[in-house]
């Protein structure tokens, strides 16, 4: 497999992290750990599906997945090329004005978002596309056409500053009453903006700073406990539905991204 990451231009880099495409010479399985952030993916050649429960479910060409607290096994057949736009937190409520919390755990057609007619052209000039660069100027060109006068949430965006350096090991109703705000109208904000409770945000956060640091040599039980989870068996099933595997099994062939 080859992955290679693209920078956003400017006018998008305040939403976007990068633009990933995944070459895949070979036929084989990828592990997708959860993240903090909506993508869309474009399959510009191939086949490519999900794998639950060792049943296969192929993707549709152009797929918009929200954000998951669970591992995903993606298969990748030969000579599969995808296109993978990853958003910054807050960064697809520029683009989209449905209720991106509905998205949280799912990965539909993107058709549910964009009227098909529009989604052709664009699965038609990525297929038309000879070069990666080609390919990223025909995303962006529609990224830009998607893009709409858009206010960042200040307030959402500091509680994504907190959470992110306490290595989301924080208390709701203490972050929200540091930022002057009832829990409740916090929660629901919050929702509307990253597409998950700020709960759900903080899981995720809280599993991969562990495996970060752990990938670092620390202790694993240490980490662990300075997270919260005072209950061995707790803390391996959360991490099993993070990774699809026990530590042991993890960290012994760490294969994923």
């Amino acid at each position: 497999m080859k992955i290679i990451d693209f920078i956003p231009t400017v006018q998008l880099k305040p939403f976007i992290k990068t633009y990933r495409i995944i070459e895949s010479e070979d036929e084989l399985i990828n592990r997708v750990l959860p993240s903090t952030s909506l993508a869309i993916a474009f399959r510009c050649k191939g086949t490519v599906s999900y794998i639950k429960e060792n049943q296969s479910d192929k993707l549709p060409i152009s797929t918009i997945s929200g954000i998951r607290r669970s591992v995903r096994l993606i298969n990748y057949e030969k000579e599969t090329t995808t296109l993978v736009v990853q958003f910054k937190e807050a960064g697809a409520k520029a683009f989209f004005k449905e209720p991106l919390h509905e998205l949280f755990e799912e990965s539909v057609s993107l058709d549910n978002f964009i009227p098909q007619q529009k989604i052709a052209v664009i699965e038609e000039l990525l297929a038309e596309a000879k070069t990666n660069n080609q390919r990223i100027a025909v995303i962006e060109q529609f990224l830009l056409s998607r893009l709409h006068n858009y206010k960042p949430d200040d307030l959402i965006s500091a509680a994504i500053t907190i959470i992110q350096s306490k290595k989301g090991i924080v208390k709701i109703k203490e972050l929200a009453d540091s930022l002057y705000i009832s829990q409740d109208a916090f929660e629901k904000r919050f929702r509307k903006t990253i597409g998950s409770s700020p709960k759900q945000f903080c899981y995720v956060i809280r599993i991969k700073s562990i495996i970060n640091l752990k990938q670092q040599n620390q202790n694993l039980t240490d980490l662990a406990f300075d997270a919260g989870y005072f209950d061995q068996p707790h803390f391996n099933k959360d991490f099993k539905l993070f990774t699809g595997q026990t530590p042991t099994e993890f960290f012994r062939f760490p294969s994923f991204w």
